[in-house]
């Protein structure tokens, strides 16, 4: 089979397309074969050897798969042979073939195609449990989410709507900030040439916002701590931006509201049921005609490394695909 394959850290030109051995199935794991492979933010940190897993060398990123199923392990019961499935692999995904665990491995829907359900798992799984455990979003709050147009802050526009809050979208540009309206968002805040904690306090009355959902990180993060309300929650999902920010303590103190991280891969391996439960909820959402994920783009194995380079540039709105 073929197989994108990091053989060293470095930037995406590094990754080579290459034959390989097909996977085999084992105990309490398929195989499955390729369709479509979402593209995600971790998936340009795990190249670097910058990501909280580091699979041994040679590996393949791509850690949200869809397609049908080829050999089935023992003891997975719920699935056969033929079956069209996605699965959670953490990598391996950017492949013709790939080894997946039974039980991250879900039915597709019918009427659900493979690049859809390609497209689930990693942002909407990651944005549902920050709003829905994490957060404890209501309806009638404010949300506001930055970098709102890239994978995970799109899902989370689309999920606060769905969830009943008013949701603040703060993005770079005027044309992603259009896609965040589109999806949900009922209001915009274009950072790049508006202060970001005077429109909110234009937006809110001086209130502030309940929840604030930030992906990016970097210079943004306090002006957005700052604009909580009273017992309001910020949410630690990632570092798009490449800074990790130092927050002064003080800020939580003063308004009384929580700092909480969002570490979706580890919730999904600690508490399995709690995130089959939610994925069932997302699946529910889309069969009802609630959610459908934008893919911008879909790509061949051969462009992996122009995908990833996108993603890292900050120039996805949305989702992008592998398709083999």
């Amino acid at each position: 089979m073929k197989a994108v394959l990091c053989r060293q850290y470095g930037p995406p030109e590094t990754l080579t397309l290459e034959e390989t051995e097909s996977p085999k199935a084992t105990k309490g794991k398929l195989v499955i074969q390729v369709k479509a492979c979402g593209v995600n933010f971790p998936d340009t940190l795990m190249i670097q050897g910058k990501y909280q897993f580091k699979p041994p060398f040679p590996f393949s990123p791509g850690g949200e798969v869809a397609g049908a199923v080829k050999e089935v392990g023992e003891g997975v019961t719920h699935l056969k042979t033929g079956d069209a499935v996605f699965a959670l692999t953490g990598w391996g995904g950017f492949a013709e073939e790939v080894l997946a665990d039974g039980f991250k491995t879900f039915p597709i829907p019918q009427g659900m195609d493979y690049v859809t359900a390609a497209s689930l798992m990693y942002t909407y799984g990651t944005s549902y449990h920050a709003l829905k455990d994490r957060a404890n979003l209501q309806p009638g709050e404010t949300l506001l989410v930055l970098g709102a147009a890239g994978g995970v802050g799109l899902a989370a526009v689309e999920l606060g709507r769905i969830m009943g809050a008013k949701v603040i979208a703060a993005a770079s540009s005027d044309e992603k900030l259009a896609l965040c309206r589109q999806t949900g968002a009922s209001e915009t805040i274009n950072y790049n040439r508006e202060d970001l904690r005077e429109r909110i306090k234009e937006l809110t009355g001086g209130s502030g916002v309940d929840v604030v959902y930030d992906p990016v990180g970097g210079n943004l993060s306090e002006a957005a701590l700052r604009s909580v309300s009273w017992r309001g929650r910020y949410l630690v999902v990632g570092f798009a931006a490449g800074q990790i920010p130092a927050i002064p303590l003080n800020l939580p103190l003063l308004k009384g509201c929580s700092v909480v991280g969002v570490f979706w891969g580890a919730f999904a391996e600690k508490q399995p049921k709690d995130n089959f439960k939610n994925v069932q909820e997302l699946l529910r959402f889309y069969q009802k005609g609630e959610m459908k994920p934008h893919i911008q783009a879909e790509y061949p194995l051969e462009k992996v490394p122009q995908a990833l380079t996108e993603m890292m540039n900050r120039q996805v709105m949305g989702k992008l695909v592998i398709a083999p």
